[in-house]
């Protein structure tokens, strides 16, 4: 009796050693189950446009960029074919939505950041730094405060157009000034901040990873570092747009379809998508919907966590 009481209890503290050694969330539902809705499918909803990229949820609809064709769709759930929005774009790219609900948009052709104010009006926000062109900026986020950070590798321009001779990560401040706030990405693509803004993830995509940054008090950026890796041999795509859900769970576009990793940068699952995923947001009323741009088409699938939406919450 003795014996098997101590081979139950070695077995029990061998659990236990297991248990501590899981990385962290590994011990809570992990894999597709955690992510997706029960039998979710990925589903494609149009079709036969150029390069689909910057979606963004807007008042019971999809905005999204198609970035050769110069111009912007508007999809609404149950509502047909995307409809033309706006054309021209400026080439947009990344699409996003400040905290007063107006369309933020980074465009390849100007080379800038613009607004759209209430009555329509495009208006600039960004399109130099130091003096120097930028060079296209390509995905924009807000943060609560009002403040808009954004990226500007160079892939909208040839290289003999490039000025600043680097490619940054911006904030936008509250008095339209511009700050630098890091120079370590090659090539920055896809950035999303977690639920309480104490980070920032930033994907380069010429590098096949993510970085995550500290976010300081004043908004600016330290401790960069390696979140995940994000190379796959024999997929195609790169890092690209990101988006971050209420759990803190990180959804990027890359190899093979959408990646999404846990806080720690555990990877939970792969979400294969037919064409090159470009990029990602999250929609419908309840937020439970991921919306995702590739290629020539624009793909569906459901989630079980909400995800952080832009704006006012609609």
């Amino acid at each position: 009796m003795n014996d098997l009481i101590s081979e139950a209890a070695a077995a029990g503290i061998l659990l236990w050693a297991l248990l501590l050694a899981l990385p962290a969330g590994a011990g809570e539902e992990a894999g597709p189950d955690a992510i997706l809705a029960k039998n979710a499918v990925v589903e494609k909803i149009a079709g036969e446009m150029r390069f689909t990229e910057g979606p963004v949820w807007d008042r019971g609809r999809l905005l999204f960029s198609d970035i050769p064709a110069d111009l912007i769709y508007a999809y609404t759930p149950g509502g047909g074919k995307p409809i033309l929005f706006r054309q021209p774009s400026g080439q947009s790219n990344g699409l996003t939505l400040d905290r007063q609900g107006r369309l933020l948009a980074c465009e390849h052709k100007n080379r800038r950041v613009s607004r759209t104010e209430k009555d329509g009006m495009v208006v600039t926000l960004a399109y130099a730094y130091d003096g120097k062109r930028l060079n296209s900026p390509n995905d924009v986020v807000v943060k609560s405060d009002g403040t808009i950070y954004f990226t500007d590798p160079p892939y909208g321009i040839g290289k003999e157009q490039e000025e600043l001779g680097f490619s940054g990560v911006y904030r936008i401040n509250k008095d339209g000034s511009l700050t630098l706030l890091t120079r370590e990405c090659v090539r920055p693509n896809g950035l999303a901040f977690s639920p309480d803004e104490k980070r920032l993830y930033v994907d380069d995509s010429q590098e096949g990873h993510i970085r995550v940054f500290d976010v300081q008090a004043d908004g600016t950026l330290s401790g960069g570092r390696i979140f995940a890796q994000m190379k796959e041999p024999g997929q195609r795509g790169v890092p690209d747009g990101m988006k971050v859900d209420t759990q803190g769970n990180v959804y990027c576009t890359g190899p093979g379809g959408v990646w999404v990793f846990a806080p720690d940068g555990t990877l939970r699952t792969k979400i294969a998508v037919p064409e090159v995923a470009a990029n990602v947001a999250f929609g419908d009323r309840d937020g439970k919907t991921l919306y995702i741009t590739a290629s020539t088409g624009l793909y569906r699938v459901r989630l079980k966590n909400p995800g952080i939406r832009p704006g006012r919450r609609r």
